[in-house]
């Protein structure tokens, strides 16, 4: 039986939340107290308290369960949000972490935040669904996942074309061997690219900008944060495209073949670094992998696109259906002894019913490592202008010390995971 956290107050909170400052943590636990039904409320069968970090762009649209707090940098995105929903507003997302009645919280923040506030919800006890890509390096991902499984958390990826049919029956359909042995792989996604006004401006009137900068360096306020999408070319909060869409294909790859068990990688790729304007994420990327087993990757700019190809044949899979050759392998039905991928009829409703049962969502932490991990090392070797081997077993890159390095991204203090 799932056992009820210890009382937390939200100055204890505050204390100790581990984002903020070194302290000391908390004993793991399963589910709240609230969330059993304690104190006369309804159990978590019938009642999901969620809470919403990030309400701008794709986290406004994360609303899942009963929403009872909602949190935003910009004043007026947290309070226009929180009227509609009839939640409370914060400025800071630890005053959210510190309520008892929220269980879960939705996590669509700029990418270089998802991390850290993942972190501190685990500890703090609540499942979440993060958006994608995860962190803004491999030591983020790693620590990532390690805090969710010590602290017995569920964890939903916003992979979303995981919770699409025809995407599940194509990875099954390359599970269950009808391309015959996989050879080749390949990725596309949107491009990145240069631009951007690096003049520094007036930080507007609402926003906490300091806050929104968080764990990134101090840069002067420009306007990265006033557009919807200004800031996913910025390297100082994410890896651009690259990752930020790149995670949907490359969550196919790894969905319909275990890359992680394909032994060592060697990366080298090339890409494009604007020495000029705010955008300096690399675009116009062309890399190539080869894994130890012999199956080689090719990964590139342009649409949203996963292809395997096989000795019998190949099977190509987007957010807008499949196609293969020969036509009749995307015809054949998924039999009793073919393998059988879970069923997801909905991204958000997955979540909530892991919750509930605590049981593996569609999208779960150590995938969601495992396809992030190609974004990263694509860029590292992209940025160290050679190649590079990676070892998914230890995970981590080998024989060369300063690509290594950039496994680990400083994070600007107070804050640490």
């Amino acid at each position: 039986m799932a056992t009820s956290r210890p009382k937390l107050t939200r100055r204890g909170f505050l204390g100790r939340a581990t984002v903020a400052a070194a302290g000391s943590v908390a004993a793991p636990y399963v589910l709240t107290s609230t969330a059993l039904g304690a104190q006369g409320k309804p159990p978590a069968s019938d009642r999901v308290g969620v809470g919403m970090i990030g309400c701008g762009g794709r986290g406004s649209g994360l609303g899942v369960g009963q929403v009872l707090g909602v949190c935003d940098t910009w004043r007026n995105r947290r309070e226009r949000l929180a009227q509609a929903r009839g939640a409370t507003p914060y400025a800071d997302f630890r005053e959210l972490l510190a309520r008892d009645e929220i269980d879960a919280v939705t996590i669509g923040t700029p990418d270089h935040w998802h991390v850290p506030i993942g972190v501190a919800a685990a500890k703090a006890g609540k499942d979440m669904y993060i958006e994608k890509p995860l962190g803004v390096s491999i030591h983020q991902d790693i620590t990532c996942r390690e805090t969710i499984k010590r602290y017995g958390r569920i964890f939903q990826y916003g992979t979303q074309q995981r919770s699409s049919d025809h995407c599940r029956y194509g990875c099954e359909l390359v599970r269950s061997g009808r391309i015959g042995e996989v050879k080749e792989l390949f990725v596309r996604a949107p491009n990145s690219g240069p631009g951007g006004d690096p003049t520094p401006k007036p930080i507007p009137d609402g926003l906490d900008y300091d806050q929104w900068l968080g764990p990134a360096r101090w840069t002067p306020f420009t306007g990265c944060p006033l557009g919807g999408g200004n800031w996913y070319h910025c390297y100082d909060y994410a890896l651009g495209f690259i990752a930020g869409w790149g995670a949907h294909p490359l969550d196919i790859l790894v969905w319909g073949y275990d890359t992680h068990l394909a032994g060592n990688w060697e990366i080298e790729g090339t890409g494009k670094i604007s020495p000029e304007g705010r955008n300096d994420a690399v675009y116009d990327w062309d890399v190539h992998i080869t894994f130890a087993n012999g199956v080689k990757m090719h990964f590139v700019p342009g649409g949203d696109y996963t292809e395997f190809k096989g000795t019998e044949g190949w099977i190509g899979i987007s957010r807008g259906g499949i196609k293969s050759d020969p036509p009749s392998l995307i015809k054949s039905p998924i039999g009793p002894g073919d393998v059988h991928l879970p069923v997801s009829r909905g991204h958000g409703a997955n979540f909530l019913d892991a919750v509930r049962t605590r049981t593996q969502p569609v999208s779960h932490i150590d995938d969601a490592v495992r396809s992030d991990a190609f974004s990263h090392v694509s860029d590292i070797a992209i940025r160290c202008g050679r190649k590079i081997v990676w070892d998914p077993v230890k995970e981590t890159i080998v024989g060369d010390d300063e690509a290594a390095r950039r496994m680990v991204r400083p994070m600007r203090e107070p804050w640490r995971l």
